[in-house]
């Protein structure tokens, strides 16, 4: 079997998903994280299923996709219980192992995707759950939520992402405060301070994060793309570079037709209908 043709037997498998839920609505998907009892903590079993379903997000029809929790929490990081087991066994814990293995291909297969992705922070986002939403285009937060970059509290640095983004989303004196003192920030908070683009009512998050995600599904994907590709360079770009690389995406765009049915939806003073091409 080509590996194109297995992409497209893997996209359209009906997947028997144990941790994780999938769903679709139109070209919008959704991702849950659905280990309730334990707030949706990271097993290894969890990356596996989380790798098959952005694989399936990649290669299917999706033109956008939501990542939430099931209950009353986001996820909580990693299940320590699971590492417990391994450690109670004798054998020694490689941290360095465990993330070059899943967290950071997760955090890079999140970002590596060619359309909007929406975390949609039901509750507690803590230790890499936190790192895991932030790595999302878009974060919306139930009132009730919070971030707690939990790992000074195991004597840990902050990873699947945590030190990059906190300092290039709040700031170096914020983010030093978020890692070391492993307090929870409240998501109203979290908004104020640009971690966040908005806390909504606990009540409406979903239905925000659903309806953001289908107008998203329903827009020029293509742009879309190349925007995260253009905003994600910038932090390591010069002036001079960063001009560059936007035009260069530029005339892809103009090439594109989403760019042509938006001229001509704008001269014709009618809704534009994108095709994500």
């Amino acid at each position: 079997m080509t590996l194109r043709l297995y992409e497209i037997y893997i996209a359209g498998m009906e997947m028997d998903y144990k941790t994780i839920l999938y769903a679709e609505e139109g070209a919008a998907a959704t991702i849950t994280l659905n280990r309730p009892e334990k707030l949706n903590s990271f097993t290894a079993e969890m990356h596996g299923e989380l790798k098959l379903a952005l694989d399936r997000v990649r290669t299917g029809g999706a033109r956008a996709l939501v990542l939430t929790g099931a209950g009353r929490g986001f996820c909580a990081g990693q299940d320590l219980g699971e590492r417990a087991v391994t450690m109670r066994a004798g054998a020694e814990v490689d941290l360095s192992k465990t993330l070059s293995a899943n967290y950071n291909p997760l955090i890079l297969a999140i970002r590596a995707l060619e359309l909007p992705v929406i975390a949609a922070v039901n509750g507690v986002a803590a230790g890499a759950g936190a790192n895991f939403a932030l790595a999302a285009d878009i974060v919306l937060a139930a009132r009730s939520a919070s971030f707690i970059q939990a790992f000074a509290r195991l004597g840990l640095v902050p990873d699947a992402g945590g030190t990059y983004h906190l300092p290039r989303l709040v700031g170096h004196a914020r983010g030093m405060g978020l890692a070391m003192l492993a307090e929870p920030l409240a998501a109203e908070r979290a908004a104020e301070w640009g971690l966040i683009w908005k806390a909504v009512d606990d009540d409406k998050l979903m239905d925000e994060a659903r309806a953001l995600a289908l107008k998203f599904a329903a827009g020029p994907t293509l742009g879309y793309a190349r925007i995260k590709r253009a905003l994600n360079a910038s932090a390591g770009n010069t002036l001079a570079a960063q001009l560059a690389l936007e035009a260069e995406l530029q005339r892809e765009c103009g090439h594109s037709a989403d760019y042509r049915e938006g001229v001509a939806a704008f001269l014709e003073k009618r809704p534009p209908s994108f095709t994500g091409r």
